[in-house]
């Protein structure tokens, strides 16, 4: 044992670390927080100034144990936690539960894992921040206060098992605000005109969009006629000189952002493996608010960018935090090492790590200089103009190593024009009118919904990985795709003086990887809304993270905080909880046409479902809603198809073939068996012929499958997925590679599975 304790959060963490020290260090991890509020009960004691009550972890008391140990043998403890708020809290557990006298503790703090910070941090350790502790208490305090009384709530008044959270709320309110949005949008048709134009003697063609939409075909046709035998030219050429700069260094959102439009990652699998790096001395620290880069990290950065890429290509560059209520002076996120180009390890982390690296190299080099060309194409007698433009790259500067990503649709890549002057006559090859149709706003993804809470100053950024997956775990959202729907577009082009009508399919409103309300999500979100306006709104949520700055900086008192919110608050909880009216968001749909029986949606003990006639009919029957309809928006139409399943298509041998809908999809099912519709076969619409190929399909997997059956002993060797395997009861056994699964007998078996237990 050495003389000095290190205690960090993780074991990668603390495997790094040891590197860095001598035998006089013993480095060990607390797993994260050592301690939390009771489980049991509110774990506050609201009458003595909101004092919370704290217990050591179940899963943790052995860590406690040893780490006590420890400490009693050590001359130095060193609390080597993070530097934000959370970091803060555990190294003021850890000091609180193991006991540790002041004149032998130290907290030290860095936001890179190299040798020279540890050895620097450990040469200027400093005090607990109790006013970090306080903020990350208050926070704590007040999310367990908010869930631990609206749940209850929520359970009484919707359905069992429901809670709620302080920014969980609010981000699902955004998402569930936007599908209204949606909902209420009307696609408008309207017609963009371009024109494809040639200057005479070039090959390249200019594609110019008209300055003007027209709403209906008529107009459109109108507007071509005119351009029939119509002389244009160039009647305006402007030429400027542009500069792009590149996007500064990456804070924890603008990654999560990025990652997720580059590398595909959600924000969970981002910050994971973003830890991963970290732990492994590779980046500096995750979670930060700031822009900021060290002077050693600007100046081996502009060592490397002159090596690579020459000095022009270098310009240094220091970036200030513009985020309202930005937390602790972290740096932002970059390479510790910015000569290590590549990394060993997974490809999710070499993939992430290279965004990083080049993201930071960028931010250090130089403006890309562009030529911007702007046209303008008229004819004598139209009144309107056609526009294009085209860019040039003169200097590409930091394009050569990074280009941000975008949230919505890419810019149209602007074309290099021919030589073009003004007052040049040009050839028109063909003139479009396109039928488009408006978009609706769109739903959020990840990336930019952390953008938004961003935006508002909701969460703070080791928030947001956790406020997308508790809304998804509660079954609040899904994240999934929106088909859209195909429309019929027509297209009018004038070509060699005649005018050509066609009509195209398109799709609109089509959208991936989206986050998706669920009818539950609504409800609740509706519920919260009404009875507790201030937990949803967006301002007031805001001020409460500015509140919680306000702690950190010591000018406010944590418990004061706590007060004033607790206040309004429990008298709206009494209030609802007074109101005995439950909440099933139940609606109106219509009456079948057939029975004239009233059709209803609301939300069930198991879900959201459709009910086909009165409370107090005998006859009335339910259905749950399929995948992705909503309460509010199912119509009568989509409401009379669901009740036709369970259907019968057919019958086999002289038994009945029916088609259904399950929790796991569309399936078939015959003589006590389930198969699983094919992708794209509609359970609705499915015939005999298409259910007993795919009956008789089954039929043949399940036969192939089965290599041997030893009922006596219930052993079946089986075809799995990843190969062949034995089967006995509930337990599965892997077949030695030596062993040929067509020629094992009983016996075979027997062995191979005592030989496996033995193992065990």
């Amino acid at each position: 044992m050495g003389e000095n304790l290190v205690i960090v959060e993780s074991p990668a963490k603390a495997k790094t670390i040891e590197k860095f020290l001598g035998k006089a260090y013993t480095v060990k991890s607390s797993f994260g927080h050592i301690r939390d509020l009771k489980k049991k009960g509110l774990g506050i004691d609201i009458e003595h100034g909101f004092l919370p009550q704290y217990e050591i972890s179940s899963d943790k008391k052995k860590t406690v144990t040893e780490l006590s140990a420890a400490a009693k043998k050590a001359q130095t403890v060193w609390l080597a936690s993070d530097e934000d708020r959370e970091g803060e809290a555990i190294a003021w557990h850890l000091s609180e539960t193991l006991g540790l006298p002041a004149d032998k503790t130290r907290r030290i703090v860095f936001h890179e894992i190299t040798k020279n910070a540890i050895l620097e941090a450990i040469e200027n350790p400093r005090d607990i921040d109790m006013n970090l502790v306080k903020a990350q208490q208050a926070r704590r305090v007040l999310d367990r206060l908010v869930g631990f009384e609206l749940s209850p709530i929520l359970w009484k008044k919707i359905q069992p098992k429901l809670s709620a959270g302080r920014v969980q709320s609010v981000a699902l309110r955004l998402i569930v605000d936007r599908e209204r949005e949606i909902a209420a949008f009307e696609a408008k048709a309207y017609f963009r005109v371009e024109g494809l134009f040639y200057v005479e003697g070039s090959k390249r063609p200019i594609r110019a969009t008209l300055d003007r939409k027209f709403e209906t075909e008529a107009q459109a046709r109108e507007f071509l006629e005119r351009c029939r035998g119509e002389q244009f030219q160039v009647t305006s050429v402007e030429k400027r000189e542009a500069r792009r700069s590149p996007a500064p260094p990456f804070t924890t959102s603008t990654l999560q952002q990025e990652a997720a439009r580059k590398l595909g990652y959600s924000v969970s699998q981002t910050m994971s493996i973003a830890q991963r790096l970290y732990e492994a001395g590779l980046i500096t620290y995750m979670r930060t608010d700031s822009m900021n880069l060290s002077t050693l990290a600007l100046g081996t950065t502009k060592e490397m960018v002159t090596k690579l890429y020459g000095a022009e290509y270098s310009k240094t560059r220091n970036y200030h935090t513009r985020v309202k209520g930005a937390q602790e002076a972290h740096e932002a996120i970059r390479p510790t090492y910015v000569s290590n180009q590549d990394i060993e390890g997974t490809a999710t982390e070499r993939r992430l790590y290279n965004l990083i690296w080049k993201r930071t190299v960028a931010c250090q080099m130089a403006d890309a200089v562009i030529e911007k060309t702007d046209v303008e194409i008229c004819g004598s007698k139209l009144d309107g103009k056609f526009l294009c433009s085209g860019e040039q790259i003169l200097f590409d500067g930091f394009l050569k190593v990074y280009i941000e990503g975008r949230d919505d649709e890419e810019d149209e890549v602007k074309a290099v024009l021919p030589r073009i002057a003004q007052g040049q006559a040009l050839r028109c090859e063909s003139i479009t009118a396109s039928e488009k149709y408006t978009q609706h706003p769109p739903r959020y993804s990840e990336a930019s919904l952390v953008k938004k809470l961003e935006e508002l100053g909701i969460g703070r950024p080791s928030t947001y990985a956790s406020t997308v997956s508790t809304i998804t775990t509660r079954g609040y959202i899904i994240k999934g795709d929106k088909p859209g729907s195909v429309q019929d577009c027509c297209d009018l082009t004038l070509r060699d003086d005649e005018i050509r009508r066609s009509v195209r399919q398109e799709k609109i409103g089509a959208e991936k990887k989206k986050l998706l309300p669920e009818n539950i999500g609504i409800v609740v979100t509706d519920f919260l809304a009404a009875n507790f306006a201030d937990i949803l709104n967006y301002g007031f949520t805001a001020d409460v993270e500015e509140s919680f700055d306000k702690v950190a900086k010591g000018k406010l008192a944590w418990d004061k905080l706590i007060s004033d919110f607790y206040g309004p608050f429990h008298k709206e909880v009494e209030n609802s909880l007074q109101d005995r009216e439950h909440t099933n968001s139940e609606r109106f749909i219509g009456n079948d046409p057939a029975t004239g029986k009233p059709i209803s949606a609301r939300i069930g003990r198991f879900g959201p479902l459709l009910q086909k006639g009165a409370s107090d009919d005998p006859d009335k029957q339910f259905v749950s809603l399929g995948k992705g309809q909503l309460i509010e928006t199912i119509t009568l139409e989509e409401a009379l198809k669901l009740f036709v399943l369970p259907r019968t298509v057919g019958s086999l041998d002289g038994k009945d073939i029916i088609t259904a809908i399950g929790r796991f999809g569309p399936y078939v099912k015959y003589d006590g068996k389930y198969v699983s519709l094919a992708k794209g076969q509609d359970p609705y619409s499915l015939t005999e012929e298409q259910a007993i190929a795919l009956i008789r399909e089954s039929r043949d997997k399940e036969a192939r499958r089965v290599i041997a059956d030893f009922p006596a002993s219930g052993i079946q060797v089986l075809n799995g997925r990843y190969g062949p395997y034995i089967k006995q009861g509930k337990g599965n056994y892997k077949i030695p590679k030596k062993s040929d699964p067509a020629t094992l007998t009983e016996e075979d078996c027997l062995a191979i599975i005592s030989k496996a237990e033995k193992k065990k």
